[in-house]
């Protein structure tokens, strides 16, 4: 088995995971960054991170760490570390894409004694069912007895900066109990915050899906009981203000919910059971109210201006934020585009600013063009979709100035006072 002070890392896909993750094992092994976009690693070279996970400052400061498109550049390396996206398709099935063609590449350079461990999103039983043939298949070594596997979900929290990699607790789990107790050993010489050693990977993979969709699950109970309170002319803050004073009360909030993990995971925990004969009821109908919020405040917006007799078909409307969260670029699976959707098919011109999210990506994922600086006095509706510091230190008279004189401010996020915008969720 692969000893510590001999491991040479390479990690697989350098966005909001392998990124951070690279830094800090460049810090204490050689270790090479792989992606395979160009683009990508011509900006890590220069010391710059799109994500802005990692620092200028932390890039330099991981001695050991370089960055390659070349799979050649791996060959060396005897830790293979997997952190490429798992997202669904559009009929919302996991599309293991992404970790098949890694997997295939991995395999393709993988030796005898080498150990590759998997950070993406699965659901149980998927390392070894989908990623272990395929690393066997295109090396034609055995697994176990010529080469290890492990699993460590990923913990990032993108935006976060204080829960960073290093001080959050890290799962990890081998393929054997001597490749266990390495991957364990291999984590805990970078993570501060310790690990915590998985009876088996499957049981790493379910604890990672089920983080996430519990949640989920949260939110969506959340979000339904905005819809009743809603219908009954209260509103929900102060009733969860009210219901948190008990001390075991959960304080979550209604919203959107998207973003790579929670709007995505519990679908691969859904198609693993329906897989084993199981029909899931309470995460299904969780994720059908979490995916249909987009589409309901679309129609309380229209709602609120017939009531204050404003012709909806042709009006401007703006959105404040495209982000899956605050103070973040990501854009992954936001679910703000549900809303700007719902819009457009009541023939509303709508408007998005963001000043976190890059206009090209905006632009290549969804086809929208955000705007940098709203004009003032031009809409007939301004949402607050994302809670931005920059929209919080707007304050009420700013953000109504971008209204004409007849207008509704819907905010979504509780970024103002009750009393300062017209409609909540």
């Amino acid at each position: 088995m692969l000893e510590l002070k001999d491991a040479r890392i390479a990690v697989i896909g350098l966005g909001y995971v392998g990124l951070p993750l690279a830094v800090e094992f460049g810090k204490r092994y050689p270790t090479t960054g792989f992606d395979i976009r160009a683009a990508r690693i011509d900006e890590l070279r220069q010391g710059k991170d799109a994500t802005l996970e990692v620092s200028a400052e932390e890039l330099a400061a991981s001695a050991q760490l370089s960055f390659s498109a070349s799979p050649e550049d791996l060959r060396a390396c005897n830790v293979y570390i997997v952190t490429v996206p798992t997202p669904i398709d559009a009929a919302k099935r996991p599309d293991l894409t992404p970790l098949i063609k890694a997997s295939e590449l991995v395999g393709s350079l993988l030796k005898g004694g080498d150990l590759v461990v998997y950070e993406s999103t699965v659901y149980p039983g998927c390392t070894e069912e989908v990623c272990v043939p395929i690393l066997q298949n295109h090396s034609g070594l055995q697994f176990n007895s010529d080469f290890f596997c492990g699993y460590s979900p990923e913990r990032i929290n993108p935006g976060d900066k204080q829960h960073r990699l290093s001080s959050i607790l890290k799962v990890t789990s081998g393929s054997t109990p001597q490749a266990a107790d390495c991957v364990d050993a291999l984590y805990r010489s970078i993570i501060q915050a310790g690990t915590h050693k998985a009876a088996s990977i499957q049981v790493a993979e379910a604890a990672k899906v089920i983080e996430n969709t519990q949640r989920d699950v949260n939110i969506a109970l959340i979000n339904e009981l905005a819809l009743i309170f809603n219908r009954m002319g209260i509103d929900t803050e102060d009733v969860l203000k009210a219901a948190g004073t008990k001390w075991n009360f959960l304080p979550f909030r209604p919203g959107l919910v998207g973003g790579h993990c929670i709007g995505v995971d519990p679908y691969y925990l859904t198609h693993k059971a329906q897989q084993v004969g199981y029909h899931p009821e309470v995460i299904l109908a969780g994720r059908r109210l979490n995916d249909n919020m987009g589409a309901y405040v679309a129609s309380q917006l229209v709602k609120a201006m017939l009531r204050q007799r404003i012709q909806v078909d042709g009006s401007r409307v703006l959105i404040m934020g495209l982000a899956f969260k605050e103070n973040c670029p990501d854009l992954r699976n936001t679910r703000v585009v549900d809303i700007i959707s719902e819009m457009r098919e009541y023939n509303v011109s709508v408007d998005v600013h963001d000043p976190w999210a890059d206009a090209a990506e905006a632009l290549h994922e969804y086809g929208l063009t955000p705007v940098s600086q709203p004009q003032t006095g031009h809409y007939d509706g301004i949402v607050l979709a994302v809670a931005h510091d920059q929209f919080k230190a707007m304050g009420e008279t700013a953000l109504r100035a971008l209204g004409k004189p007849q207008h509704i401010l819907y905010d979504l996020k509780y970024i103002l006072p009750k009393e300062a915008s017209d409609l909540r969720l």
